[in-house]
């Protein structure tokens, strides 16, 4: 079963989003589909009076925001996705983590920074996602959680992707699990300049020497640092790459 995490560099664009959705529609079996929007996100915020707060690409949500941001991501986003998939004949169904107690969450603890009602991702119910999988539905989850507590959260939604991918993987260990990460790169590139540098696969030994060489730095660690966590709980791959890249079976795969 495969997993694909779209975000703001596709769901800002429409020509983007619909090759996207295409792409995500065709897939055979049973998939999951995780947005983002946090683009979307500070445009309400500002129309609304509001300046958009952010400390190294991380949302602050006060409580203010936190409403803007559910408004936005769990309503606007959401269920304009999930009928988009409806017309191209995929039987989706929008999800926030409370829906279902699809997606736990705790409050991101205040150390140097308070980034307000921000949540760590404590679990997905991968059970629940296989049984609305069985029924031919396909689950598609905004970057909203909750603490079981009646506190909603905003999440990071790459975070919730992974930890989908390890419920859903855990939930049946005889499914191979792929998790696909559509993002702005064909895949991780050696040069960033040069479009053929891209690295076909990477597993941890190799992932390691190139961060030693300083090949691999900055934003693409944490990313790639969660697909290997991923890989080692259980999914079969983590790929990432652009959307022409995953559309032809290229990109960079994370693997054991």
């Amino acid at each position: 079963m495969i997993i694909l995490k779209i975000g703001g560099n596709i769901l800002n664009k429409p020509a983007a989003l619909a090759e996207a959705l295409d792409y995500f529609a065709a897939l055979q079996g049973p998939a999951i589909l995780v947005h983002g929007g946090g683009r979307k996100a500070s445009e309400v915020i500002a129309a609304m009076g509001r300046e958009p707060k952010m400390i190294d690409g991380r949302r602050i949500t006060d409580a203010p925001t936190l409403e803007i941001v559910t408004m936005v991501y769990a309503g606007l986003i959401n269920k304009q996705v999930v009928a988009d998939l409806q017309a191209r004949g995929r039987n989706a169904i929008g999800l926030s983590g409370a829906d279902g107690n699809a997606i736990l969450a705790e409050k991101r603890p205040v150390k140097t920074i308070d980034y307000g009602f921000a949540g760590d991702v404590l679990g997905a119910n991968g059970a629940m996602l296989w049984q609305l999988m069985d029924a031919g539905l396909t689950p598609t989850l905004c970057p909203i959680t909750h603490n079981g507590k009646g506190q909603l959260l905003n999440t990071n939604a790459d975070t919730i992707a992974n930890e989908t991918a390890i419920a859903v993987a855990k939930a049946r260990p005889a499914e191979k699990v792929s998790l696909r990460y559509c993002f702005e790169f064909p895949g991780v590139m050696k040069d960033i300049k040069d479009p053929n540098s891209c690295i076909p696969e990477l597993t941890p030994t190799s992932y390691a020497a190139y961060k030693a060489d300083g090949t691999i730095v900055g934003g693409m660690i944490p990313k790639l640092d969660n697909a290997f966590a991923a890989v080692a709980a259980g999914v079969g791959e983590v790929v990432i790459g652009d959307l022409p890249a995953l559309k032809e079976g290229r990109g960079t795969k994370c693997v054991k």
